[in-house]
């Protein structure tokens, strides 16, 4: 497991933020991803002007927003169908919806305000999560909540701009279906998909160095 950051400085994260937000406007949501920012150090991301988070782990989650309610909190990591119910009371979105027992967990536990954003798999990558783009359609008619939007996570590469077909690609599936909001995009690749029409970029290393 990767060393957890402290040690944060307020300053350097809102000088990092405010030079996200002059490189892809206000308009785009800059979600800051905690996984790895030690649960200390959360006031430090406050203090600096973060108002959107996110987390992977449904326990992390917990603690994080229990302390922190002030923050708005989605749920970015891999989605268990088991810890559906733990992370819905916390959250404003789960962007991370690609199983049918998620599915069934999101009819048992989610309410009538309850939206998600489905994952999907644009590039085929085997090593990742999500819905196959042909098999999006059947997905969303089974989906027992609201669907609020497409988040896809792209193979890595070295070159921003190799991202940018996968993120044309769900943005194109998104348009299709009328869905309004588009998380795409981190730390290495985000001005590229803010390009292709991101509404959300999920940062954490430009933010945190």
């Amino acid at each position: 497991m990767a060393q957890l950051i402290r040690g944060l400085d307020a300053r350097r994260v809102a000088d990092n933020l405010a030079g996200v937000r002059d490189e892809i406007g206000d308009e785009i949501e800059v979600l800051a991803a905690v996984k790895y920012v030690a649960a200390e150090e959360m006031g430090v991301l406050v203090e600096a002007g973060v108002t959107v988070v996110g987390e992977n782990r449904a326990q992390e989650l917990e603690v994080k927003a229990q302390a922190h309610p002030q923050l708005t909190w989605d749920f970015i990591g891999h989605l268990q169908s088991r810890k559906v119910k733990q992370v819905l009371p916390y959250v404003r979105w789960i962007h991370s919806v690609a199983s049918d027992s998620a599915l069934e967990q999101l009819g048992r536990h989610g309410g009538p305000g309850t939206q998600v954003l489905v994952e999907v798999n644009v590039a085929r990558d085997e090593s990742k999560s999500g819905v196959l783009p042909e098999e999006l359609d059947g997905f969303l008619e089974r989906c027992p909540v609201e669907v609020v939007g497409l988040m896809t996570m792209p193979p890595f590469t070295e070159r921003a701009e190799d991202s940018r077909r996968w993120f044309a690609a769900l943005a194109e599936l998104a348009g299709e279906r009328g869905l309004r909001e588009l998380s795409m995009g981190t730390s290495q690749d985000y001005a590229v998909a803010a390009q292709e029409g991101a509404t959300i970029v999920r940062l954490g290393t430009s933010l945190y160095t």
